[in-house]
């Protein structure tokens, strides 16, 4: 067990107090050193300056430190702190480390109500907004100097990782894309021929659903269908490599992790959104087609003949076109709040959830962008 820990207070000249700490000072004696640090804190030091000796102390863990630490922390008065003398180097940086933890205080919390609050949180906000736009286009050069160095020496590709990431990202999503989007295709076309039936225009109901399954609707569920499931998956595998330190490992190796790992996953992305958004504009025409046949009664050659003439190559090109663009800005925000994620569960946890949050808004965003730009060229 160790000697007995003890706390003296011992008078020197000049009206100066010093405490002689001595014995083991250790979690075992918990109980009797929380005694000793409480009476010397009652006591106090009524202004005078205050020493706190620790050289006659046999042994010292976290614990023991901190309590000095407290010590010296509740007899501070104003600018002047006691000073610890007698540390071995054995302690030393113990109790150093011990002082920095809980130097900050904390303020006092305003109401969520205030106008300073209101105020503060905008500018949080807009702060935070300025950070993310900072990562993004870090990480678009990031990619662009590593495309270039691929494209530069194509041996340095990652095929068979390339591979991979298709096949998880796409191949394996063919299912639910194609059942969720066959069921949006067949939701609009009944609700479509429900209404259009009150004027007797049900067949105008193969127009609307052509021109917006093509253009809008088809990719626009495909990509945020990606950017939950894919994009998601992206951040939390990049974040748990993080915080087992497999990307500093990388680099302390000589590779570039942007080069290693993420440039096959967007590469990936790239080749399977526009074949997602291929096979589920299809399925979403075919439970459409469906729905038109036995809810409205559009025999199917009716409907393929109506169909020929509502759309045209612009209608699938337009929709094709947001396709790749909308995977990169999927795979960039994934792969930065991957990078974000910290030591901790719950930062992985957030990056996730912010991950596939930013990545869907911003694909919303970007299709309503594609949609003014389209209109004024007139396509």
């Amino acid at each position: 067990m160790g000697a007995e820990p003890a706390l003296e207070r011992i008078a020197q000249a000049g009206g100066a107090v010093a405490l002689q700490a001595s014995g083991t000072w250790t979690a075992q004696h918990a109980h009797a050193l929380e005694r000793l640090i409480e009476a010397a804190e009652r006591a106090g030091a009524s202004g005078a300056a205050v020493l706190i000796d620790v050289s006659q102390v046999a042994r010292l863990d976290t614990f023991g430190a901190w309590l000095i630490e407290r010590l010296r922390r509740s007899l501070t008065t104003g600018e002047v702190a006691p000073e610890i003398a007698g540390l071995s180097a054995d302690y030393s940086s113990l109790v150093d480390e011990v002082r920095r933890v809980g130097t900050a205080t904390l303020s006092r919390p305003r109401s969520l109500l205030s106008p300073v609050a209101a105020l503060e949180g905008v500018g949080r906000g807009v702060a935070h907004i300025g950070t993310t736009l900072i990562a993004l286009v870090a990480m678009t050069g990031a990619l662009i100097a590593a495309g270039t160095r691929v494209l530069l020496h194509p041996t340095r590709i990652r095929l068979t990782s390339m591979v991979h990431h298709i096949e998880q990202v796409g191949w394996r999503a063919v299912p639910i894309v194609a059942l969720i989007t066959f069921l949006i295709g067949a939701i609009i076309a009944q609700q479509g021929i429900f209404h259009f039936r009150r004027f007797g225009a049900d067949i105008f109901v193969v127009d609307m659903l052509g021109i917006l399954v093509l253009r809008e609707i088809g990719v626009l569920i495909v990509a945020i269908m990606v950017a939950g499931r894919s994009g998601s998956s992206y951040t939390a595998e990049l974040g748990s490599m993080k915080m087992r330190e497999e990307i500093d490992a990388l680099r302390t190796m000589g590779f570039d992790p942007v080069e290693v790992l993420i440039l096959p996953r967007t590469l990936a992305l790239l080749v399977a959104l526009p074949a997602l958004t291929f096979i589920g504009a299809m399925a979403a025409l075919y439970g459409g087609g469906l729905v038109a046949w036995f809810y409205g009664g559009v025999d199917p050659d009716a409907f393929l003949f109506r169909l020929r003439d509502a759309i045209s190559l612009e209608d699938f090109a337009v929709g094709m076109i947001k396709a790749p663009i909308m995977a990169l800005v999927i795979a960039i925000v994934a792969s930065v709040e991957g990078l974000l994620v910290e030591g901790s569960a719950e930062s992985l946890g957030s990056h996730t959830t912010a991950s596939v949050v930013k990545s869907i808004f911003l694909v919303i965003v970007m299709d309503g962008m594609f949609a003014i730009f389209f209109a004024s060229i007139g396509v």
